[in-house]
């Protein structure tokens, strides 16, 4: 029998070796990424050009090829998930390493958001860098001019700049940064680049079951999302569910002058007005009876994630022009419980064309956030159940004069698709593989974030596969994902290419 301290000896200088050999590759891979800016962002740049919106088909399938070509000459054998007819293909990479024994899976989507060119500063598909975030003093820059290093604090703008082409180009100049210094990975690597996430991720699902041998892996890492509003690298481990409902009020056949007939003919702003106040309070919590009843515990473990985050509130309540916040809590907290948020009422008229009139109705647009164990299908009985106990009469079609006359409170409710949330545990061993390599590659603890508030499809990886599904956003929360001049800050494009290296190189479980 060999000696207790012998082998704890042996043990500590094997991870004293593995740390410095990690710290020598970090040091490579910042080496390579100064010595090559300018042709990272230019690979960055080609793909912001990329115009990879539901609206350009073309545009879709341009990107798709790109990445396509991108991967094989990386070496990557490389092939077209089928999503359907006339859906975004799925690309897909596999790249087998020497003596690994373990498999990781990288996920991001290459398209984007919609766009309204007259709202942004300049054309969505012509990048254009920064010297900061967007303001009356912002100036442009000419990266191709400039010599590097770049200012960390350059921001390059266009559409799906960070949301998600940031981690497919971070991703590339880490395999790149490797390739360089001859560093092989330490885990076999696929990738899988989705072309439909911003439409719903439609067809996703089935292509994962028709694939899923070729696409099984011991971990799955997902690169979407912003970064905590410290700046710090954050690894999150689930996202939280959606569903949208558009709901119309219905009032009179026609507007009606409010003088001759109000306070008799119901009026379905206030109608509506009522509803709302209903379903929520005024602290954002919901109060439909019933709505909370399948929600899951928060574990112990997830408790103290949340006790450890950076406090961020004062700092955000003057970033947005607040004085309060809903709930009486702080932010992650707040993310752990649904939400239900009003994206938009619309009824009558206001200002210079507002009439002293009763609309004929009123429309609300609902968007509510899930958490685990919540299902749309779930959601939708206990939303249905609380407005027939409250007297609405509920419709699919525009109603008719029969039903109008029949119904007291008549509301046509339009349920969106919907998906349910994910939360993977902190405690399994790929959990804390994945902080620890993550805090090597920033050089300082990573934050841990329970579940993120904005909602991805994981529970599709999840109906499919049993290994641990971890999120690695690498984005600037201030990026403006989803709306007009989306951008992403150099300094997260850098940190994300020292993360992804790490996990290619460092991770071990």
């Amino acid at each position: 029998m060999q000696c207790p301290i012998r082998i704890t000896c042996l043990v500590c200088l094997g991870l004293a070796v593995w740390q410095a050999q990690a710290a020598d590759v970090r040091a490579q891979v910042q080496e390579y990424r100064l010595a090559h800016e300018s042709a990272i962002v230019a690979q960055l740049d080609s793909l912001t050009r990329l115009k990879s919106i539901a609206a350009d088909s073309a545009g879709i399938l341009a990107t798709a090829h790109a990445l396509e070509d991108a991967l094989k000459q990386r070496g990557f054998e490389v092939s077209e998930l089928s999503t359907g007819t006339g859906s975004p293909p799925a690309v897909f990479g596999s790249l087998k390493a020497p003596s690994a024994t373990r498999t990781v899976l990288f996920y991001a989507h290459y398209d984007g958001q919609p766009v309204t060119p007259s709202q942004w500063s300049s054309d969505p598909f012509e990048p254009v860098m920064r010297e900061h975030a967007l303001t009356d003093h912002s100036r442009d820059v000419d990266w191709k001019k400039a010599s590097p290093p770049f200012d960390p604090e350059w921001r390059l703008f266009g559409r799906a700049v960070s949301d998600d082409k940031a981690s497919i180009a971070a991703f590339l100049s880490a395999f790149d940064a490797l390739s360089a210094t001859h560093t092989h990975p330490s885990v076999n690597i696929k990738v899988l680049w989705e072309g439909e996430e911003e439409a719903g991720s439609t067809h996703l699902s089935k292509a994962l079951h028709d694939n899923e041998q070729r696409l099984a892996a011991d971990l799955f890492l997902i690169g979407d999302g912003p970064v905590h509003q410290t700046r710090r690298p954050m690894v999150y481990f689930g996202a939280r569910g959606a569903m949208g409902l558009e709901a119309t009020i219905y009032g009179p056949v026609r507007a009606l002058h409010d003088g001759h007939y109000g306070n008799w003919v119901p009026n379905p702003a206030a109608m509506a007005a009522t509803l709302i106040a209903q379903m929520r309070d005024e602290n954002g919590r919901i109060t439909i009876p019933g709505f909370h009843d399948s929600v899951r515990a928060i574990t112990p473990t997830e408790q103290v994630a949340l006790k450890n985050l950076p406090s961020v509130e004062d700092a955000l309540k003057r970033e947005y022009g607040i004085a309060r916040s809903e709930g009486g809590e702080d932010l992650p907290a707040s993310l752990m419980r649904p939400a239900l948020n009003i994206r938009g009422i619309r009824a009558g008229q206001v200002g210079e064309a507002a009439a002293n009139a009763i609309p004929t109705n009123a429309a609300i647009s609902f968007d509510f956030r899930l958490v685990p164990d919540q299902t749309p299908a779930g959601v939708r009985k206990t939303v249905e159940h609380f407005l027939t106990a409250h007297g609405w009469t509920i419709v699919s079609e525009e109603p008719d004069l029969a039903t109008r006359l029949k119904a007291p409170r008549l509301i046509r409710l339009v349920w969106e698709g919907g998906y349910p949330a994910l939360r993977s545990a902190l405690s399994t061993p790929a959990a804390k593989a994945v902080i620890a390599t993550a805090s090597k590659a920033a050089g300082a603890p990573v934050v841990v974030m329970p579940m993120s508030g904005g909602s991805v499809p994981l529970y599709m990886f999840a109906d499919v596969f049993s290994a641990p599904i971890i999120c690695l956003p690498i984005v600037n929360h201030d990026n403006n994902q989803h709306a007009a001049n989306e951008n992403l800050r150099l300094q997260n494009l850098w940190d994300g290419i020292d993360t992804y290296a790490a996990l290619m190189t460092d991770l071990n479980w």
